[in-house]
């Protein structure tokens, strides 16, 4: 059970980083708002499939992570009216994206890792202040 409060806090942690750096660009350096919402998106999607697999190891989240999370980024090469009247929507965009671009592929791939660490480490030390 504490597994699971830590992935579901993880989660609204992240969520809200990601909303802040579309929130308040000015505030913070470009740098971090034009990659933090890719970066925060992938966390989250880790942190989510950590939270179903819990009993796995870390390993089967990072996997199925990587592969959501390019997956829906080359669907977005696929550009069908119906779908595109999807992403224009507000939460269909957040899930969907927009359109496909290499890069994001790099800042999923750190956003995982960078969960995956914070997963690894702080995870473990909660476990030892408990």
């Amino acid at each position: 059970m504490k597994a699971r409060i830590f992935y579901i806090s993880s989660i609204l942690i992240v969520i809200l980083l990601g909303m802040g750096s579309r929130q308040f660009p000015e505030a913070l350096p470009v740098f971090i708002v034009e990659h933090a919402g890719d970066v925060c998106w992938a966390s989250m999607i880790y942190f989510g499939f950590r939270f179903i697999f819990i009993d796995k190891p870390l390993i089967v989240a990072v996997m199925i992570s990587l592969i959501f999370c390019c997956a829906i980024e080359f669907s977005q090469l696929y550009q069908a009216d119906w779908i595109n009247e999807i992403r224009h929507t507000f939460i269909g965009a957040l899930i969907l994206g927009q359109g496909f671009l290499k890069l994001d592929l790099v800042r999923y791939a750190v956003g995982v890792l960078l969960a995956v660490w914070i997963d690894y480490y702080g995870y473990r030390r909660m476990m030892r202040r408990m």
